[in-house]
């Protein structure tokens, strides 16, 4: 029984090196590899999870499901016979190219620690059976690590992340006291979407500016996680629950552009963005309340390559024009596109011409070979699900974009088409004539998303943004007139016994 050593989790791609040849000799249980920042104790996620490499006896990376019936199964028990966890462990998501991804959601805290068994059959597996030293804490407990920089490197958080910089690069200096002044002004009025926040040790306040701010539920859950795991600097802060993008002014107007907070950004604005509402939600909301999230979708890829229906494929509301054309390419194309709306809002004089599709599962996509992403509103919060699949990607040339489009290239990780589809047919003959050139472009895809996506990744980079901009304050945060404190959810109220210095909620 040996304890995991806290060292850098392995890049996935270190993981994923494939051996030459179809190997078929059978899998060996000593020689696979596990790794994943689920075998830490610190990494407190509301899903916790990590990989398993299938090796062949051989010392050959397998680069698809073993045979048969999957053996890899995953036992999780408590340290001490006398503490009882509810632990929900599924079956391991098979990804299809000989990797597994194990996952598993704590719904108590234990002090003693675990003990992780990754088994093949009867055999345990590389360094198998993890010990976890206790405590072992659970997504609802409050017991924040008070040194965010011992925090961040238990999640192995990136030393830099360029979106980040870039959108920091327009604000030197944030000065308060204007944002104070302007921003209610100019984005909160009766059709405003605006929250302003306050953190101040560690508890979050807020009140809204503007009509249209239900989604803060969505803004809410994540500073609050946040809040749970590691202690955050006091700042105040303007969070945008619109879809476009609010900061229009540019660096060397006057007066300047002012920090809005946004989870999309286009080229024309200056907003500070963040990772959108919905892989946030579906990330905390894992193996519990949403069914598609960044962990599930990797498990429901469809057929192999070779197994998918050759026509490029989209489903979605009509929330952008470029998609009725798209349903118009499919009907005069029907060999290499099957595209359909399936909800009229913006042209519902649109159905009677264009019809509406029936809706289709989104794991279901994937049995199609090539993907369109178009624009809806903004951009197509579809596209991180798209892309964690093992479908090419046709994404359209936009000016929105999400947190972690500046790492993606075009022709490396996707076919780029034009603004007005005007290459779309053109772009999928050329993945059907060269075969081999898309299949890699996709397994590039995804292999990059898979490492950008991954959910720990998300609170590194929301942590990172909330501590850039409290840098930039040239004055102390405060809590302004009609700001209500935002409590923690009713599951916090488990009992959590903290082995911090403090629990900080009781000494304020």
């Amino acid at each position: 029984m040996r304890c995991l050593p806290l060292v850098p989790l392995l890049p996935l791609q270190l993981a994923l090196l494939v051996a030459a040849g179809a190997p078929e000799a059978p899998v060996s249980a000593p020689q696979s590899l596990v790794w994943g920042p689920g075998l830490r104790a610190g990494v407190v996620l509301p899903v916790r999870y990590f990989y398993l490499q299938a090796v062949n006896s051989e010392g050959q990376n397998l680069t698809r499901s073993p045979p048969g019936q999957t053996l890899f199964k995953v036992v999780i028990k408590s340290l001490s016979p006398k503490e009882l966890v509810r632990i929900h462990i599924p079956k391991p998501l098979d990804r299809n190219d000989g990797t597994f991804l194990m996952r598993y959601r704590m719904y108590e805290t234990v002090s003693e620690g675990l003990k992780i068994e990754v088994l093949y059959g009867d055999e345990h597996v590389a360094q198998s059976p993890y010990i976890l030293k206790g405590p072992v804490y659970h997504e609802y407990c409050e017991c924040p690590e008070e040194d965010p920089q011992a925090w961040q490197k238990t999640l192995s958080c990136p030393a830099k992340e360029p979106q980040i910089a870039k959108d920091f690069s327009s604000f030197p200096s944030i000065n308060l006291q204007q944002m104070l002044n302007e921003v209610p002004k100019r984005f909160g009025d009766e059709r405003g979407a605006i929250v302003h926040y306050t953190i101040l040790s560690n508890l979050i306040y807020r009140r809204s500016l503007g009509k249209y701010t239900d989604f803060k539920m969505f803004s809410d859950e994540i500073l609050l996680s946040l809040a749970r795991k590691v202690l955050l600097p006091d700042l105040e802060f303007y969070v945008n629950l619109g879809d476009w993008p609010l900061e229009h002014r540019k660096v060397n107007e006057t007066p300047g552009p002012l920090p809005i907070i946004s989870w999309c950004g286009s080229l024309d604005s200056r907003d500070v963005i963040l990772p959108t509402y919905d892989i946030t939600h579906s990330t905390l909301e894992a193996m519990r309340g949403v069914t598609n999230d960044l962990l599930s979708i990797q498990g429901n890829t469809g057929p192999s390559w070779i197994n998918k229906t050759e026509k490029a494929f989209f489903r979605g509301r009509d929330s952008r024009e470029e998609r009725l054309q798209l349903v118009q390419l499919s009907k005069d194309n029907p060999q290499l596109l099957d595209a359909g709306i399936t909800g009229y809002f913006f042209f519902q004089e649109k159905e009677k011409e264009l019809g509406k599709a029936k809706l289709i599962g989104f794991f279901d996509f994937f049995k199609y070979k090539y993907q369109v992403n178009v624009d809806g509103t903004v951009a197509a919060y579809r596209y991180p699900y798209l892309m964690l699949g093992d479908s090419l990607v046709l994404k359209q040339d936009s000016p929105y974009y999400e947190h972690f489009y500046m790492a993606l290239k075009p022709w490396k990780h996707y076919v780029p088409i034009r603004r007005n589809l005007s290459d779309l047919l053109e772009k999928v003959e050329w993945a059907k004539e060269n075969d081999e050139e898309a299949k890699k472009i996709a397994k590039e895809g995804q292999l990059t998303a898979r490492d950008l996506l991954q959910p720990h990744r998300l609170y590194c980079y929301y942590y990172r943004v909330l501590q850039k901009y409290a840098e930039r304050q040239t004055s102390k945060p405060e809590i302004r007139d009609g700001m209500e404190l935002v409590p923690q959810p009713d599951d916090s109220a488990s009992i959590c016994q903290c082995h911090r210095k403090r629990p900080l909620r009781e000494e304020l």
